[in-house]
Formats: structure tokens, C-alpha cells, sequence
């Protein structure tokens, strides 16, 4: 049997770094090498025991590798080949794909529909903080990396950057809207690139940290509130002089936050809401305007698949915005648990970190 490292949860407070078998390739699955992965912020939820999964998985969803080996059925694709796979890997076939809900994938179930069910990898199959990892349904999810573009401009693809695009896609972002995005960490500052891809002439980034704040202004933020310095709702509206914005996108996961995107949205707006929720949220009477007020709230989960990696990658290779200075620190996969340690306790400025064999 041929072993490998991982990245394997073990119980609340411990991820460590153990030795798993090489996984098995079926027909329809590729294995790869992974070149490099990361670690995101819903690993954390994970390692805080905020979000359950089994004891013994190999956690992390954002794999950049080499294809080492192809099911009997995969066609399309070579061994050797640059790839990603996205955070959401869907099966194609399931009622919920056909739909385009590719993320609510519920392949297998009697009515093909599972609330998070394309999220799989390091949620309910092995993930990518490994020196090897299996894809399923590889013809749906693998999607060729372009040979100008390296790992590390690629690596904010499989997750943050199509999850903070999807919060401005679901924001339905207009030409001339303006926008405030609540938490400029990777997805926020993801966000906040994807509003002005939308066509937003007036972006508001909130934050404290101020490194965020400086990349959110590289981001495209025309406007960053300090919310330690100012209260950022009273700011927001005195920076659109009372009218509100039109879309809030929140992109950390808090009540705090939520409810302060919701009383800054002008009447008819739109809340984008991309946070990771540990708890109930409450919905504020007086914003909420009674349930009158014609909002429009909308919550997303990271769009996965070849062709949404494919236009993801098209929008690094045309230079219009460049993800690579999120890469903060690097660590090789031997030292993952010091990288987890850094980036769970937000030291030393860190953003992202690159995790390499």
C-alpha cells in the first residue's frame, strides 16, 4: 500500500499532519499531485469544531496539482497535465446541477437536490491538504491550467475568488451602483474585485486591519471605513449622503455584520450574503422596513465546476485583476500545522497562505 501525508482532522482543536493510503482511482475519478493548496477560513470553522465532519478526513478544497492518473473513463484529459478542481465539485447529471444549482448537488438522493452537497472535498470525501488527491466526476470538474499562468496565480480560483465573484454576481451589480462589502479578508477582498469587474462606480470596503485595508484599496475600493474608528453604518450612509448603497455584500458571517449591510441597503436593494454562520441570525424590524422595503437577500456558496475554473482563470490571464499579493506566507506541507496556527490566529498580516509539497 502506498502512503501519503495529509492534513487529517481528529477532533475539535487538532488538525495534524498523519500518513493515509494513495486514494484508489475509479472509472470516472482522477488522481493528482498536488502542486499547491491553502488553507481557507471555513478549514478554521472546521478546526474549531464550528462545522462537523468525521474524524480521519483530510480537510482543504483548493487544489492546484499534475494529473498522475485517469479512471478507464476520463477522456479529454492526459497524465502530466496542469490542472485545478474547484472548492465545489458537482456530479453534472443531478437534478440540482441540471438546474444550475451546481453547488446544492444532490446526486444519489431520490430527488437529486442536497443543501451544500457539491462542496465534498474535505467535507465529505478527502480533501486537498495532501500530497495527493482523488477528484470525481473528473470530466466535470478538472479544468486545464494555461501555461503563462503559475500555481499561485491560480490558486484563489478553486474557492475565494469564485466565491467573492458570486457575491457580486448574486448581487446582480449594475454599471454606476455602489456597493459596500463588509470584511476585506480573501473573499471580501475577492468581492470587492468583482463589483468593480460588475461595473460598481463606487465601492465601500470595511475593515480594521489596516494591510486589508490598503489591499481593498488595490482591490478597487474607492472608500475603506475603519469600523474601530468610525461606526461604519453612520459612515456608509454619509458617504452616499442618506440614500444607502445598492448592493451590501457581507463576507464574514456574523450578526454584526449581516445586520449592518442590511441597514445600509437603500429601499429595493440587494443583500449578498457570502459569511459561514455559526448561529441564528436576527433580522432587525426598523431596516428590514417591516418586510416592506422590497430587499432582495441572497446567500451563495463558492459556483464549482470546469467552466466556472475556466472563466475564472480567463479573467487572471487578462491581467484585469491580480489575486497573487493575497499570497501572504508560505509553508511547505510538512509544516501545515504551524501554517494553520498563524492563519487561525490572523498573525503577522496573513491573507492567504501557500501550501507547497
Amino acid at each position: 500500500m502506498v502512503m501519503m501525508k495529509a492534513a487529517v482532522f481528529v477532533e475539535p482543536g487538532r488538525i495534524v499532519l498523519d500518513d493515509k493510503p494513495v486514494p484508489d482511482v475509479g472509472p470516472l475519478d482522477a488522481l493528482i499531485r498536488i502542486t499547491t493548496t491553502t488553507i481557507c477560513g471555513t478549514d478554521i470553522h472546521i478546526l474549531k469544531g464550528e462545522y462537523p465532519v468525521a474524524r480521519g478526513l483530510t480537510i482543504g478544497h483548493e487544489p492546484v496539482g499534475i494529473i498522475e492518473k485517469l479512471g478507464s473513463a476520463v477522456s479529454g484529459y492526459r497524465e502530466g497535465q496542469r490542472v485545478i478542481a474547484g472548492a465545489i465539485t458537482p456530479s453534472g447529471h443531478g437534478n440540482a446541477c441540471l438546474c444550475g444549482c451546481h453547488s446544492q448537488d444532490g446526486a444519489g438522493t431520490r430527488h437529486g437536490w442536497k443543501p451544500l452537497g457539491g462542496w465534498r472535498f474535505g467535507n465529505s470525501i478527502d480533501g486537498s491538504q495532501a500530497e495527493y488527491l482523488l477528484v470525481p466526476d473528473a470530466m466535470v470538474n478538472l479544468a486545464p491550467v494555461p501555461d503563462d499562468l503559475t500555481d499561485e496565480e491560480v490558486l484563489m480560483c478553486p474557492d475565494i475568488m469564485s466565491t467573492g465573484f458570486a457575491g457580486a454576481e448574486r448581487g446582480n451589480i449594475r454599471i454606476g451602483d455602489t456597493v459596500a462589502v463588509f470584511a476585506q479578508g480573501p473573499i471580501g477582498l475577492c468581492a470587492t474585485a468583482g463589483a468593480k469587474l460588475k461595473g460598481a462606480t463606487t465601492i465601500i470596503g470595511v475593515d480594521a486591519v489596516p494591510a486589508r485595508m490598503e489591499m481593498a484599496r488595490r482591490m478597487g475600493a474607492d472608500h475603506v471605513v475603519d469600523f474601530r474608528s468610525v461606526d461604519p453604518v453612520e459612515e456608509i450612509m454619509r458617504l452616499t449622503d442618506g440614500r444607502g448603497v445598492d448592493v451590501a455584500i457581507e463576507a464574514l458571517g456574523t450578526q454584526a455584520t449581516f445586520e449592518a449591510a442590511l441597514r445600509v441597503l437603500r429601499p429595493g436593494g440587494t443583500l449578498s450574503s457570502l459569511g459561514v454562520y455559526s448561529g441564528d441570525l436576527r433580522i432587525p424590524l426598523g431596516p428590514f422596513a417591516a418586510g416592506l422595503g422590497d430587499h432582495t437577500i441572497v446567500t451563495s456558496l463558492c459556483p464549482g465546476g470546469k467552466e466556472r475554473m475556466r472563466r475564472l482563470m480567463a479573467v487572471v490571464a487578462s491581467r484585469r485583476v491580480d489575486l497573487k499579493p493575497l499570497v501572504t506566507h508560505r509553508f511547505t506541507l510538512d509544516r501545515i500545522e504551524e501554517a494553520y496556527d498563524l492563519f487561525g490566529h490572523q498573525r503577522d498580516g496573513v491573507l492567504k497562505v501557500a501550501i507547497t509539497p
